[in-house]
């Protein structure tokens, strides 16, 4: 396991926007972005799993909306409105047979792609991406910030019986369901008001996740098919993540559900019942275990070995107190199942025990960070207390570039490394400890500056 994950390609969501999304669920990215919801399953074997099994999670009952009659557009209508941008222009002309074949129909595309521009502000945001350089602690204090906290516990009271009958109909917890609200959108303040059909065009004629983003377009263009959303209506974050919980086309297509039962699956409204019903439609279809932890903050022993910190590696909680490994009031952890121990920061920061559960939230987004985030945010509104354990915020944050030089010049020194990729996970922590203590150095296994620099000496 990773102690960061490439905290990039991570955040969820914090201020509601989305990222490049699936093919790249480990590049890094800024703290606003986030991937959507991976429309797992994506493959072959999978998908075919969905067509058997989703009906009941795509709608609680009643057949399919149509599209609703609207004003004829005159075929072609699309492609003129993008003479502006030749090139765009020629790109719609040949996507629009591949959209076709795919099942959308004529009516539909040239209504949908009325007026859609090629928008140069989305392939900057794509292109410039910085490496999210934040520390675990720095963004778990935003994540979870007090007012976050406290908003989302004024949203468990506004929206209780909504999320109640989410919960008893799908069951998840509520809590949970209203953390995943909270950092995709600031619980719905921040959805994206960007034309999605634009902005999704524009990235798949850019190229350069070109597939990635067709794909998304023409699950787009289905969605407006259905009747679910008008296009004018259908806006998101700049790379395709729509409503209050930051769903991507294709998990849309998949996931959502109709709670309301007014016909339209309707994640974009003010009204968050449908978005939140989707989200726990979306975790229950990945196995959530109803009243069951993410994980749990734990107290390590001194001497602890960091290399026994790894996803690979599972048992009981009764198994991990007897090495010492116990809840932060100094007792065994209830026994929720197989468990792992996760050090997001190394030795000297808050250890946790996950579970099954953390799983799960990570099929909504990868990166360690996010299911902490999600995992932690949902424990406070539901009243439980901060992480207690301190963090090493002494440390100044490293880049990718500079925990690949760490790496490479511990392997020139003789030290156990297999892969110079940037990822700080147990076998990276080792090597800085054998380090460190060769050097008669604090042992924090901590990729630090500090640590950089008498490595070059």
């Amino acid at each position: 396991m990773t102690r960061k994950r490439k905290i990039g390609a991570m955040m969820g969501a914090i201020l509601g926007c989305s990222a490049p999304a699936l093919a790249e669920a480990t590049t890094a990215s800024a703290i606003e972005t986030s991937l959507r919801p991976i429309a797992r399953p994506a493959q072959a074997g999978d998908a075919q799993e969905v067509s058997r099994g989703a009906v009941t999670l795509v709608s609680l009952g009643g057949v399919r909306p149509v599209l609703r009659p609207e004003d004829a557009v005159q075929p072609g209508a699309a492609i003129e409105a993008s003479v502006s941008h030749p090139g765009f222009a020629n790109w719609i002309r040949g996507f629009r047979g591949r959209a076709l074949a795919a099942g959308v129909s004529a009516r539909t595309f040239d209504r949908a792609f009325q007026g859609v521009q090629y928008n140069p502000d989305v392939v900057k945001k794509d292109r410039n991406q910085a490496e999210f350089k934040k520390e675990i602690w720095e963004y778990l204090d935003f994540a979870v910030s007090d007012s976050r906290v406290s908003n989302g516990r004024k949203m468990m009271r506004a929206h209780g019986r909504t999320l109640q009958r989410i919960e008893a109909h799908y069951g998840v917890d509520a809590e949970v369901v209203a953390a995943i609200w909270g950092m995709e959108s600031a619980y719905g303040a921040r959805r994206g008001d960007m034309p999605l059909i634009s902005s999704l065009a524009t990235l798949a004629y850019d190229g350069r996740r070109g597939r990635f983003f067709e794909k998304q377009l023409i699950a787009a263009l289905k969605i407006i098919q259905s009747g679910d959303v008008a296009p004018n209506r259908m806006t998101g974050s700049w790379a395709g993540a729509m409503g209050h919980t930051q769903f991507i086309p294709t998990s849309y297509e998949a996931y959502a559900v109709d709670f309301t039962g007014d016909g339209r699956r309707d994640i974009w409204s003010d009204d968050p019942t449908d978005a939140l019903a989707s989200t726990a439609a979306y975790l229950k279809r990945f196995g959530w275990r109803k009243g069951h932890p993410w994980g749990v903050e734990v107290r390590l022993p001194r001497g602890f070995n960091a290399a026994r910190a790894s996803r690979s590696l599972k048992q009981n909680p009764a198994a991990w107190a007897a090495e010492g490994v116990v809840g932060i009031d100094g007792r065994p952890v209830p026994n929720y199942g197989p468990g792992s121990i996760l050090l997001p920061a190394g030795p000297q920061g808050a250890a946790f025990m996950i579970f099954h559960n953390f799983g799960v939230i990570e099929r909504y987004n990868k990166a360690d960070a996010y299911v902490i985030g999600v995992g932690h945010l949902a424990d406070r509104i539901r009243g439980g207390p901060p992480i207690q354990a301190s963090w090493p915020r002494q440390y100044e944050s490293t880049s990718e570039r500079e925990k690949k030089e760490i790496q490479l010049l511990l392997k020139r020194k003789g030290f156990a490394i297999s892969a110079v990729d940037g990822v700080v996970g147990p076998e990276t922590t080792n090597a800085i400890v054998a380090y460190q203590k060769a050097r008669g150095l604090a042992t924090d296994g901590y990729p630090s500056k500090q640590l950089l620099s008498d490595l070059r000496r």
